[in-house]
């Protein structure tokens, strides 16, 4: 039976011993002939191919890190600027781990985006010997039962123990045959084609919730384009003096908008409030009450897998607490967090929000929540809030008054319904097609790894 995963205590006979090690003993059951399994050392040749002196070390490549993922980053130039130590290059398709970081999963083949890359000592380089396939070596290295594996090497506990080269390449791999290592590649690839296309096929149908919702208002749907970093335009043109708001009206997605429906401001269909601002003053003590922070307002969603508290007193929870169908609006930070929205559906009792998001309460008369919600995810809402967005250093906001400002296409409530049925009716599409393209990606990482570990033949 292959191992997967390996327990905290276990017990051996003496008779099994053949060093004393812990990680011997976790060796991997691979389901291969003997003569199939081989140290890395086999298929890996070890180099060291100094980088020397450079006139400028701002133009070398230098590694930043290696995700526990197996994404290789690299350092921006200033962070290049009087670095000290010697350097190593790494080719495209050579092999690079972190010897303190590997038992996380640290490790990567140079992709070929990168033709050439320098490493410190901490990164031993190898090339990749006739005898193994790189994307076939790749799998197996990130395999779980491997991974398990270099977890084992872990010393007390320690995160932070470096795997030395030597013992690196003493480590096993299966080695099949090349035409079966590049038939498992094959498969994998095949896997991964199928749930790229089911992701593709999710965001298709993302993309045509908004695209509905304005058709259906008759409002004109444009694409969502990059916008020109220089353009010109005649001041009869011009409709509002900021930058963005004039290269997005001459690109054909400015948020002025025609609709078969009454344009209504949103501040005459609800109300709009801010939330309560945190200070030493409230700190959480006897009346303390859960509140919403910016990041709890997710794109259309609420992220609650952390709440934090506030003081908040019995006679200011009547205003400030949350009710159902009340729409949560990011006053911004960055330029995509300006005006996210999100409802509220009474997941937390007694919940407050802070002053960094904006509560609009609708007129159930004039509208119903949702459809409003929809309708600010849509791209000329999405632009509204962007050209009335106040910008600082690295920061981007707008206040009660843009929002209440926000022009709403109001057709009647059954209207609204009818929109709404629609998009519950995608949204429920969206939801199996993700389930299918996660399921896609699970079943293939599962059928990669029997054929690794040699439990499933081709």
């Amino acid at each position: 039976m292959a191992i997967t995963g390996f327990p905290k205590a276990f017990g051996v006979w003496y008779k099994n011993f053949e060093r004393w090690d812990v990680s011997f003993f976790r060796q991997i059951s691979w389901h291969w002939a003997k003569e199939c399994i081989v140290p890395l050392g086999k298929v890996l040749r070890r180099k060291k191919v100094e980088v020397g002196q450079v006139k400028d070390i701002t133009e070398v490549p230098i590694i930043e890190k290696i995700s526990f993922g197996g994404i290789i980053s690299l350092t921006d130039v200033d962070e290049r600027k009087g670095y000290k130590g010697r350097l190593f290059w790494a080719y495209k398709n050579d092999l690079i781990y972190s010897k303190i970081r590997v038992k996380q999963g640290s490790m990567a083949i140079v992709p070929d985006r990168i033709e050439k890359l320098a490493v410190s000592a901490e990164y031993p380089v190898y090339s990749v010997k006739s005898n193994a396939d790189t994307k076939y070596l790749e799998l197996a290295l990130r395999s779980k039962p491997f991974l398990g594996l270099l977890d084992g090497l872990a010393h007390g506990g320690s995160t932070k123990t470096r795997i030395p080269p030597e013992d690196f390449e003493r480590l096993e791999i299966p080695l099949p045959p090349l035409e079966v290592q590049r038939a498992i590649v094959a498969r994998w690839q095949a896997a991964q084609e199928s749930a790229r296309q089911a992701e593709e096929q999710v965001y298709k149908l993302e993309s045509g919730v908004p695209r509905s919702v304005l058709e259906t208002l008759g409002i004109p749907f444009y694409e969502n384009k990059t916008l020109p970093k220089v353009f010109a335009c005649s001041w009869s043109s011009l409709e509002n003096w900021g930058v963005g708001y004039t290269s997005r009206a001459i690109s054909s997605s400015k948020d002025l908008h025609e609709s078969k429906f009454p344009l209504k401001q949103l501040g005459d269909i609800a109300r709009v409030s801010y939330g309560i601002q945190k200070s030493p003053a409230n700190r959480p003590g006897k009346n303390a009450r859960p509140y919403l922070r910016v990041a709890n307002v997710q794109k259309g969603g609420l992220n609650l897998s952390e709440i934090k508290y506030i003081e908040v007193a019995d006679t200011e929870m009547e205003s400030l607490r949350l009710q159902r169908g009340d729409l949560l609006v990011c006053e911004g930070n960055s330029a995509d967090l300006v005006g996210r929205p999100a409802i509220w559906n009474d997941e937390i009792p007694n919940c407050v929000h802070q002053n960094h998001i904006l509560k609009v309460r609708v007129n159930l008369s004039d509208a119903i929540p949702e459809f409003v919600l929809e309708y600010m995810q849509t791209l000329p809402a999405r632009t509204y809030f962007r050209g009335r967005a106040k910008f600082t250093t690295n920061l981007a906001s707008i206040n009660s008054n843009d929002l209440r400002e926000l022009p709403v296409p109001l057709p009647p409530l059954e209207v609204q319904h009818s929109i709404l049925e629609r998009v519950h009716a995608s949204r429920a599409e969206i939801a199996r097609q993700g389930e299918r393209a996660a399921q896609i990606r699970k079943d293939a990482e599962a059928e990669v790894e029997t054929l690794i570990l040699g439990t499933k033949k081709l």
